[in-house]
């Protein structure tokens, strides 16, 4: 039973690293099952064994990057003095921008993502990625006494949260990324200085 669990697993993975690459390649209007089958050295049955239709996998390959993007902010906000809770945001907040400039994750996290996924699933799912870190982020410069502790703090991550997500729709659709980014970061980060004690 072990190695049809591993056999499974090993099977499911192939199948969202092949939709993943194809999917970054040439989005996913333009990529069909078959290509995907193919290029993962798998079965159709064996796509569809593992995923409802293709738009259940491409939930699997966009749910595999944002578990990515969190554990990357995760440890940058981990990497600063535990003392500075701010700075441990202002790195979270930095390294999340720089993820959309990252050709791959942009088409298939902010370009394709919102179409195939629905504008209501793909926040939630935005929600259930990135809210949690900012709340404690949140949390922790609150109890440091460097952020202002008058503000309930789920209404004020979901802000933030949003902000990031407009922020890096205005990265991903601008036609020189590197500057838009360069531009969006400060007026992140002065949102958040604005909660500054």
């Amino acid at each position: 039973m072990a190695k049809q669990a591993e056999r499974s697993e090993s099977t499911r993975a192939a199948l969202v690293t092949a939709a993943r690459e194809l999917f970054a390649e040439r989005g996913y209007a333009a990529v069909g099952t078959p290509e995907i089958v193919d290029r993962a050295g798998s079965s159709r049955g064996a796509l569809y064994h593992q995923f409802k239709d293709k738009q259940d996998l491409f939930r699997a390959v966009y749910e595999q990057i944002e578990q990515e993007i969190l554990q990357e902010v995760g440890a940058a906000m981990a990497a600063t003095p535990p003392a500075d809770a701010v700075a441990a945001l202002e790195a979270g907040l930095h390294t999340f921008l720089m993820t959309c400039v990252e050709p791959e994750r942009v088409r298939i996290a902010l370009i394709d993502a919102p179409a195939v996924l629905g504008w209501q699933e793909w926040r939630a799912l935005d929600e259930k990625y990135g809210l949690g870190l900012i709340m404690a982020g949140l949390q922790a410069g609150i109890a440091a006494g460097a952020l202002r502790g008058d503000l309930a703090i789920r209404p004020l991550a979901l802000l933030i949260l949003s902000a990031l997500g407009e922020a890096a729709l205005l990265i991903a659709s601008s036609d020189d990324p590197e500057t838009a980014r360069a531009e969006t970061e400060p007026a992140v980060l002065a949102l958040l200085d604005g909660l500054r004690v």
